[in-house]
């Protein structure tokens, strides 16, 4: 599968939050998230694994209580059951990979 770039096709999935899936296989899904300075990612935690890149921006992201200010460069991995939530504390793009596939995010 192969995805060109496009500024078509996000969602709004919360206040300040836009998301797109890029591409996908049977084990894994790949998604954009635009992230706007003052959004909140509400504290959640889903039965998926979720590695990320922050791609621009700066954000401050708790993974089960451990809290990280992160920059463009950095990475992260999210266990599956683990809680977590982000504050956006710059305009920010990020890149994460969940497995299994989210259904719910499946174009």
């Amino acid at each position: 599968m192969f995805e060109k770039k496009s500024d078509a096709g996000y969602q709004q999935v919360l206040p300040g939050i836009r998301q797109k899936t890029l591409v996908h296989g049977e084990k894994t899904l790949m998604v954009e998230f635009l992230l706007e300075k003052g959004a909140l990612l509400p504290l959640h935690s889903h039965p998926h694994e979720q590695t990320g890149y922050l791609v621009s921006g700066r954000i401050r992201l708790s993974i089960d209580g451990d809290n990280r200010e992160l920059q463009p460069g950095d990475s992260w991995c999210i266990a599956g059951g683990a809680r977590h939530n982000a504050d956006i504390l710059e305009d920010s793009v990020a890149i994460e990979v969940f497995s299994p596939v989210r259904e719910e995010y499946l174009p």
